[in-house]
């Protein structure tokens, strides 16, 4: 239940967010495609860890899906207010995908970190480049599907898309995989092969940032 957006079809350039506004334990980015697994990773690294990672809410003017709820799986907003938030310089990034407005608050992520928690961001490839302006400061990392293919049948097998959302979705995660292999713009790429596999090496590569929360609880 932690699906996030796949492209963005307009991601403002934000400025720099100032140092003391996101103070608090390095927060990780987490993108991918739909369906490349990033929410039964999520949902194993909070099982196991859920007293020191936060989930960073999304906004949304989309409707909420069966069993969706407000506050939780997302923020479900009007577009005029949503416009309003991102024109006052409310969000460190916002998206446009299939007519809806996605996008990450300060307020979402400054909620978390104010628990002392390390806040999960789930954004698409355009929403990590915005991210990059900011003074964040998180650990990139991109989950991928071992193949187009792969992706296909696991989309399929949700049975919540369109042909042309489908369609979308595969051209979108074509061009992202393509691009997170970009020098410098994720700082670990995770191949989704085995899920066991893979969230060994999402948590090794977050181990150290693990330890430093552990020791502000323990603390």
């Amino acid at each position: 239940m932690l699906r996030r957006p796949l492209v963005g079809l307009a991601v403002a350039a934000l400025g720099r967010v100032p140092a003391d506004g996101m103070a608090g334990p390095r927060p990780v980015v987490l993108s991918g495609p739909s369906g490349a697994g990033k929410s039964t990773l999520l949902k194993k690294l909070f099982q196991e860890h859920g007293s020191i990672f936060g989930f960073s809410v999304s906004h949304t003017t989309r409707n909420p899906r069966p069993g969706e709820e407000d506050g939780k799986d997302y923020y479900f907003v009007t577009r005029e207010m949503m416009q309003r938030d991102i024109a006052a310089g409310d969000f460190i990034e916002h998206a446009e995908f299939s007519g809806n407005l996605y996008g990450t608050s300060k307020e979402a992520v400054r909620a978390v970190q104010a628990m002392n928690r390390i806040c999960v961001l789930d954004v698409d490839l355009q929403g990590v480049r915005s991210i990059k302006k900011t003074d964040l400061r998180p650990i990139y990392i991109f989950v991928q599907p071992p193949s187009l293919d792969v992706l296909e049948q696991r989309l399929r097998l949700r049975n919540t898309e369109t042909e042309e959302s489908l369609a979308k979705r595969l051209a979108a995660a074509r061009t992202d995989m393509e691009s997170s292999k970009e020098p410098g713009l994720f700082d670990l790429v995770i191949i989704n092969d085995n899920l066991d596999k893979a969230y060994a090496t999402l948590k090794q590569a977050l181990s150290e940032e693990i330890k430093k929360a552990q020791g502000t609880v323990h603390a």
